[in-house]
């Protein structure tokens, strides 16, 4: 199995703003993965800590996100063709997980 790959986001929000986020927004996590038909699934084993399996066109991507005070600490497990493509993986998961940090768009009416 290939290594993981880790992807840290800051963010000056504190911990629990983090958190409320991510708790927020996991249900539209789906809608940003290529292909149209994936699943996502998620869980919290402790209190700061979010477990996610992504799954697309029978493949699963297991990863988990530590929430910091000062930062998101992703770690994806990519095996066997995606973990070829883990720069741009990574590079799209840092570009959404800085959006998500920097707006807060459950506040905004519209």
């Amino acid at each position: 199995m290939a290594e993981p790959t880790i992807i840290d986001i800051s963010h000056s929000l504190g911990r629990e703003e983090a958190k409320r986020r991510m708790e927020n927004r996991v249900g539209k996590l789906a809608s940003h993965i290529p292909g149209g038909a994936a699943t996502v699934t998620s869980s919290w084993p402790s209190a700061d800590r979010m477990v996610l399996t992504v799954s697309t066109m029978g493949v699963e991507v297991p990863c988990t996100i530590d929430a910091e005070d000062t930062r998101l600490r992703i770690t994806l497990h990519l095996s066997g063709m995606l973990s070829l493509m883990a720069g741009p993986i990574a590079a799209v998961v840092r570009q959404q997980g800085e959006r998500l940090m920097l707006e807060d768009r459950s506040t905004t009416k519209t």
